[in-house]
């Protein structure tokens, strides 16, 4: 069983490095990194030039998932991070983004958080 999950876990970052060699973000239009894990979802916005997180929700953080959700790791806690990302996003200045969904498939919880940030005003 340990040799399956290893197996899974090297072709994700096979997928994520392979995404990684084309994305990249700079001042006028930085990357979107998400993360997902088991229990919740992560955004960055990221000037990969600087080296620096410009931005960052998640829905560890209770103002960024909204105080009435319980569960951080459903499609519900991902829009409402999407939507946290883009008006933090916005406080800052930044418009246009180009998107790296970190190796997993543009599906559920990833198409959830990048559809909320499209409708919190984010372009990519």
């Amino acid at each position: 069983m340990a040799d399956k999950n290893k197996k899974k876990q090297v072709r994700l970052l096979r997928r994520k490095w392979s995404i990684r060699s084309r994305t990249f973000g700079t001042a006028e239009r930085p990357r979107l990194s998400v993360f997902r894990s088991d229990k919740h979802i992560y955004a960055q916005i990221i000037d990969d030039y600087a080296g620096q997180t410009l931005v960052a929700a998640s829905s560890v953080k209770a103002e960024d998932r909204g105080g009435e959700l319980k569960n951080g790791g459903n499609v519900a806690a991902a829009k409402k991070v999407g939507l946290a990302i883009a008006a933090k996003a916005k406080e800052k200045g930044i418009a246009a983004v180009c998107f790296d969904r970190g190796g997993r498939r543009y599906h559920g919880r990833v198409k959830a958080l990048a559809d909320a940030a499209r409708e919190g005003g984010l372009k990519f």
